[in-house]
């Protein structure tokens, strides 16, 4: 019995390897050139990816470019919970962490109000709402991971995944220009900035870009908002469980396994102190996998199809980009928060 497992085991594990290799390659030559030209390597992914979709199409890679898409994915997302710790997300205090927990909601709120009037549906509304709400490209993956699939699914989240990527690289140069132009301070800049970019990659980048005090800001900022993605993956498991979408996706999503990977690394770095050299590389895993992951849905996705979504797909992000912008600078007039 144990040596029919094991040769089941070994068979599956060849068929998957052509796949995984060349999601494996995709995403390493898509680090290179992020590396080289100072470039989203989420972007390179997307785009190397797509021109190897006829691998996918036919031959043997189908297999382990799917398992890439889904596990690795999955796991990727899990492991981003060992970056973010209670006591990092308690120097926001209660009104800054109202006021990320009401842009959170206001953002994904919108996408149901703007998806619809571009004929948009329910699945891209909350897709682009919570990736532009809540930490960009990672978010749309593990949302995508928990709605119940369709034939468009794997489509939209790619889009929304280059929309976002994109944008972030947009916001990282003008937000800190058009935050210095409005008159806030340079610790409302780096709220600003935290509160505003969708990747995390890109909020660095800007918030150091302004001063180190903005750039910590940012980051802490920014980490809040990653914090927030289990507690909407769980409401949204909850509202498809109890809606016509219920169902058995709707029950196993509750708590897929990568949430509570994601719930128990910010628990234990909230209880022990880690190493600082341990977090940074699983920090580095998590990226590499989400990097994977990214080739494998490019491979999967052919451009023509990509193509074919339309300008309101494009017009649905932005404008969601838009409404949390105004609601941040807003709020931070209103809200004495920094």
């Amino acid at each position: 019995m144990i040596a029919q497992r094991l040769e089941v085991w070994r068979n599956a594990t060849v068929r998957m390897l052509p796949g995984l290799a060349l999601a494996g390659t995709v995403a390493a030559a898509a680090g290179f050139l992020g590396s080289h030209y100072g470039a989203p390597v989420m972007l390179f992914a997307l785009l190397i990816g797509m021109a190897f979709n006829f691998l996918h199409a036919e031959g043997p890679c189908r297999e382990g470019v799917d398992l890439a898409a889904k596990f690795i994915l999955r796991l990727g997302v899990g492991l981003l919970g060992v970056r973010i710790a209670f006591e990092d997300l308690a120097r926001l205090g209660g009104d800054g962490a109202l006021v990320l927990v009401g842009l959170v909601a206001l953002t994904i709120a919108s996408g149901f109000v703007i998806a619809p009037l571009l004929g948009r549906q329910w699945r891209f509304a909350l897709l682009t709402g919570g990736a532009v709400a809540i930490c960009g490209a990672s978010a749309a993956l593990a949302i995508a991971a928990v709605i119940p699939a369709n034939d468009r699914t794997e489509r939209n989240t790619l889009f929304t995944v280059m929309a976002v990527t994109a944008l972030s690289t947009v916001a990282m140069v003008a937000y800190p220009l058009l935050f210095q132009a409005l008159g806030f301070s340079e610790i409302q800049q780096g709220f600003l900035i935290g509160a505003t970019i969708h990747d995390v990659a890109q909020v660095v980048g800007a918030g150091f870009s302004v001063s180190d005090a903005a750039g910590e800001t940012a980051t802490v900022v920014k980490l809040f908002r990653v914090a927030m993605l289990p507690v909407v993956l769980i409401a949204v498991a909850l509202v498809l469980r109890m809606g016509p979408h219920g169902g058995a996706r709707g029950r196993i999503a509750l708590l897929p396994w990568f949430m509570v990977l994601f719930l128990a690394l910010v628990a234990l770095g909230s209880v022990v102190h880690l190493p600082e050299a341990l977090v940074d590389q699983v920090t580095t895993l998590s990226r590499a996998c989400l990097v994977v992951a990214i080739a494998a849905l490019g491979i999967k996705t052919s451009l023509k199809a990509l193509t074919a979504v339309g300008g309101g797909h494009l017009a649905v992000v932005v404008l969601e980009t838009l409404v949390l912008l105004a609601a941040a600078c807003l709020a931070l007039e209103v809200f004495d928060v920094i």
